[in-house]
């Protein structure tokens, strides 16, 4: 019997994971939106592929979530994205009122189920959704670490000249401006790169990735990225579902560690079948973990937008 994965949304980013983890076949599928036609149209396109990529699993589309009961991961990706003149508290306010409704109905209907936010303002989305889920913090966390990590990753691989394979990018922090990309602990083949590239440069290209996903925005004009996103959370549901014991950059709810208590922010963890097994603590320079603490900081002044206590 194969598990069964609810992915809510069926924009881009949604339609795209769906789409990855149909065709690899691990997964039964439930895409939910609330356009009437978007979630049906979209799961019968993907269904119709299975002969070709060989793929039995199973994917339905909907505008209600009783068909996604019982699910073993539910992955948040509804929202909106910022539009020009909404400030970031407008943002915040918009998604929560769109995230909470979905969660209650998610714990309704998979009560033991994990989830996995995407929507974003993405540390405080996810904070949201554990307050409102009340489900432990190994069963609640956020899709973004990894997406920022393949970004410098990316950049530094096309740089040097050599496989993506060799690349080690260490990425901590909240998901935007303030993610705090860890230079020292990233490495090619072993070395780290401040040994391989100079600091100038290390420095232009851990600006891109703070930037990343603007750039794509700035691209596209009339949207964001989702082709990246979209295999960073399905490297996530694999992990999972799979019981990697794969250490994997997860926004979660820290209590202590790093010497941070009470917000999500970006840190290592071991992701298996019971979600968060293990938050790795690295051991950080003074000037890391303060910029680490700053990070967190900017997240729960967006948590605190949102009244949640």
């Amino acid at each position: 019997m194969r598990n069964k994965v609810t992915v809510i949304g069926a924009g881009m980013v949604g339609g795209t994971l769906a789409q990855r983890i149909v065709e690899k076949g691990y997964a039964d599928v439930v895409l939910v939106d609330i356009i009437e036609g978007l979630p049906q149209s979209k799961s019968l396109d993907m269904l119709q592929c299975g002969p070709i990529v060989d793929s039995d699993a199973r994917i339905i589309g909907t505008n209600t979530y009783e068909e996604t009961a019982n699910s073993d991961i539910v992955v948040i990706t509804s929202g909106v994205p910022r539009k020009p003149g909404m400030s970031r508290d407008d943002l915040v306010l918009t998604n929560m009122n769109i995230v909470k409704p979905v969660t209650e109905q998610v714990v309704k209907y998979s009560p033991n189920c994990i989830i996995i936010m995407v929507t974003n303002p993405l540390d405080a989305m996810t904070q949201l959704a554990l307050k409102v889920s009340q489900f432990p913090r190994n069963r609640v966390f956020g899709q973004s670490g990894i997406l920022d990590s393949a970004r410098f990753g990316t950049f530094l691989a096309q740089e040097l000249n050599v496989s993506v394979k060799d690349v080690y990018a260490c990425v901590l922090g909240g998901h935007g401006d303030t993610m705090v990309p860890i230079p020292r602990l990233t490495t090619v083949g072993g070395i780290p790169i401040t040994e391989l590239l100079s600091k100038e440069t290390i420095d232009r290209i851990v600006d891109r990735t703070i930037k990343g996903g603007g750039e794509i925005v700035t691209l596209l004009k009339t949207g964001s990225a989702y082709y990246a996103p979209a295999a960073a959370t399905e490297q996530m549901v694999e992990a999972i579902l799979f019981d990697k014991k794969e250490i994997l950059p997860c926004a979660t709810y820290l209590d202590g560690e790093y010497g941070i208590k009470g917000t999500v922010v970006g840190v290592p963890v071991k992701l298996g079948r019971n979600g968060i097994e293990q938050i790795i603590e690295l051991k950080l320079t003074p000037e890391e973990g303060a910029a680490l603490k700053k990070s967190a900081e900017a997240v729960m002044e967006l948590v605190k937008i949102m009244k949640l206590e």
